[in-house]
């Protein structure tokens, strides 16, 4: 099999691309200025690392030395720092050293993931990466250039945009571009090509436009959003008023996407961005049962196909079976959002003893803080059709795997050691609530045990946002009576 670099492995393409290199057995090396960034990833261990940047023509050569095939997957709208600030000096540097690096180390194939872009004027991060696809393509080693329409995955920039805009806001103002028309890709397509790739003709010098199977406006896009979310469609009012740096500002004020990417995101949606051919089917055929559908796209970036879980991040995915979605290199801000309390505390009392008051929780045992709060709440609840805290418990003493307790179902048990309950309350959102003990060693004898408890909550749309904002004052104060006297009570056990 082939040796094979790749530049950008802690980006959204590339974290998702190396495992798919590896499964298919090939030797990979990756090129990363933070090797950080790789230290919990799953395949760290399976890679060669070059630590550095392609601005630096020494790092090129030694990413190419001995290679095979190069991915180039770097672009500005990384938000890297030092790369924003002169952007377009700095693509052109690196795809310059890119170029000549891989001439003297005679890869066999150059591979560059851009964007689908209109003809004429563009904005200046799609003309950047227009200049580096032709850099690229006149480097004299056999390029591929990939021009993708936008991504959706969890965890990429575009499809954060729309997760959020749509989540947020049942009424949005907007520019007149979520009008124009656009051809987004599933990233599991976007692989799909990026992997057939690396077998065309030697010959092959040139770019290829790819998109998924649908052509679309924004606004088409979030609604849609909004349908496989199972929320109301939002109401989108095009303004003409919003020029491209107030829209950008709006972007970064009502969503996690950093300003360093929302810029030029909402630059390069201000034309027609679609795909004008499709060559690429001559030498790539479409995936097993065709090109994926943006419905289906969006589902399976909300993880609405598989079965969802309390995990948020990348710890349970598999970007082999599972691309759309989160992994380890993705942005803190990427996937869905998620508000928490947590609250730990380490007392003297065994981990046994924690845990029989973790096991005893609710019902006549009650939740151990400001119980005249709780039953206001279940009262609430009742009111409005949920089940309130008359369900009580099975047992006072002991859970079993999906009991019911009060308003909660037990939804984890790891028996001397995690509880989970979800809730089953009437509620603008999903929510759970977590506990866990872990036994302190020293010299071999249990001294004491560390208590973590946790507060999950998803919220739904706006009302989930305000609920969970209304509802916080009073979480600093029941949370945290609630760890301190568990513990304490646990210190009483005999």
């Amino acid at each position: 099999m082939s040796v094979i670099a790749v530049a950008g492995a802690t980006g959204y393409i590339g974290g998702r691309l190396v495992p798919l290199l590896l499964e298919a057995g090939h030797q990979v090396r990756v090129l990363t200025r933070d090797q950080e960034k790789l230290r919990d990833v799953p395949w760290r261990g399976q890679v060669e690392v070059t630590v550095g940047s392609m601005e630096d023509p020494v790092i090129a050569r030694n990413l190419c030395d001995g290679a095979d095939i190069v991915y180039y997957l770097v672009h500005s709208m990384s938000g890297d720092r030092h790369a924003a600030a002169n952007f377009e000096r700095v693509e052109r540097l690196c795809a310059r050293n890119l170029s000549q690096a891989a001439r003297d180390a005679g890869i066999h194939r150059l591979i560059y993931l851009s964007g689908l872009h209109p003809q004429g004027q563009l904005s200046r991060h799609l003309a950047s990466r227009t200049e580096v696809g032709e850099i690229l393509l006149s480097s004299g080693t056999p390029t591929a250039v990939l021009q993708a329409g936008l991504v959706i995955g969890s965890g990429s920039a575009s499809f954060e945009m729309v997760r959020h805009l749509t989540d947020v806001l049942p009424v949005m103002p907007a520019p007149q571009w979520v009008l124009n028309k656009i051809q987004p890709i599933a990233v599991r397509d976007a692989l799909h090509y990026l992997m057939g790739a690396s077998q065309l003709p030697a010959e092959v010098n040139r770019t290829f436009d790819i998109g998924g199977p649908e052509v679309l406006t924004y606004a088409q896009m979030m609604r849609t959003y909004a349908v496989a979310a199972d929320f109301r469609q939002p109401v989108v009012l095009p303004l003409p008023v919003l020029t491209p740096w107030l829209a950008a500002q709006w972007v970064n004020l009502v969503t996690p996407v950093p300003r360093s990417l929302a810029i030029p995101l909402v630059e390069s949606l201000q034309h027609d961005c679609v795909a004008t051919e499709n060559d690429i089917a001559t030498y790539i055929p479409e995936p097993d049962g065709g090109l994926t559908p943006y419905m289906r796209a969006v589902q399976l970036a909300l993880n609405k196909i598989e079965t969802d879980t309390v995990e948020t991040t990348w710890a349970t995915a598999h970007a082999v079976s599972a691309p759309a979605e989160p992994l380890p290199s993705d942005p803190e801000w990427a996937g869905q959002t998620v508000f928490t309390d947590e609250r730990s505390k380490t007392t003297a009392a065994p981990a046994s003893a924690v845990w029989k008051v973790m096991e005893g929780i609710g019902g006549a045992n009650g939740y151990y803080s400001l119980p005249f709060a709780w039953t206001v709440r279940g009262w609430m609840d009742k009111l409005a059709g949920g089940v309130g805290l008359s369900r009580g418990r099975r047992s006072n003493n002991s859970l079993q795997l999906n009991d019911a307790v009060d308003w909660w179902r037990v939804e984890t048990l790891e028996r001397g050691k995690l509880l989970r309950l979800r809730a089953e309350m009437i509620v603008p959102g999903r929510a759970w609530l977590e506990f866990e003990v872990t036994p302190l060693f020293a010299d071999g004898t249990e001294e004491g045990s560390v208590f973590r408890q946790r507060a999950i909550f998803f919220p739904r749309g706006l009302s989930g946002r305000l609920y969970w904002l209304a509802v916080l004052p009073f979480h600093g104060i029941i949370f945290k009576n609630m760890a301190n006297r568990i513990t304490a009570a646990a210190s009483q056990q005999p």
